[in-house]
């Protein structure tokens, strides 16, 4: 489904990705770990058309995502990619539900649908009662169900997160971590982690291992 082929990105003189293949098959839930500097966090940015690579190709399917305008390549995004990353970045003047229609409505739907499928995805993921709550009134599990939420709403083909479990305590992460295999198992959502989280790497289908700018190993749990 994603396909990434000899990807290089420097920033200045260091060198953060050098030359990476990796594929992302549909419906997975795949892993990225390593140790804090081997080019996780840049790798996800690039796979999730965050930051263009200096060399090297992403495709989705048959589509050269770097090759697209830069208006269309906000589009793909918008339709294609759902984002979760470590503190939710839920706007804090608007309400959940507003939170989650989001993007939907960025992508051109109307209010009412937007914010119909924003309440069916915080009902399916137990916040039916905080819709008109605003993220300070939520706890860091709520916000967090929220962002995946968020990240869903436009039904992408993948999900990409960025240490989601990382700001949460024991009881959260453990939900939250159920709750990307729920999804994945009953909508097929892809998901791509990048993590710290032993237990939820371990869990994973895949697990892609990196140091230095390099892919060392992925190991497959299936």
């Amino acid at each position: 489904m994603i396909t990434a082929r000899n990807i290089h990105k420097s920033f200045g003189a260091l060198e953060v990705i050098r030359g990476v293949d990796l594929d992302v098959f549909p419906s997975e839930v795949m892993s990225i770990v390593g140790p804090s500097g081997a080019g996780k966090t840049t790798l996800l940015q690039i796979l999730g058309t965050l930051s263009r690579p200096d060399a090297g190709t992403v495709t989705y399917g048959d589509t050269d995502v770097f090759a697209l305008s830069s208006s269309r390549l906000a589009r793909f995004r918008n339709r294609n990619i759902g984002f979760v990353f470590q503190f939710h970045q839920l706007l804090p003047e608007f309400n959940l539900i507003e939170n989650v229609a989001m993007p939907a409505l960025i992508g051109g739907e109307s209010r009412t649908a937007s914010f119909e499928k924003a309440r069916q995805l915080l009902t399916t993921l137990g916040l039916s009662d905080r819709l008109t709550h605003r993220p300070a009134q939520l706890s860091g599990g709520e916000c967090q169900r929220a962002a995946v939420a968020r990240a869903l709403v436009n039904s992408p083909e993948a999900v990409l997160a960025d240490e989601p479990t990382g700001s949460l305590d024991t009881h959260n992460r453990e939900e939250l971590h159920r709750l990307f295999f729920t999804l994945r198992d009953r909508l097929g959502v892809t998901f791509v982690i990048v993590t710290h989280d032993e237990r939820l790497a371990a869990d994973c289908d895949r697990i892609v291992h990196m140091r230095d700018g390099l892919i060392t190993d992925i190991t497959s749990n299936v």
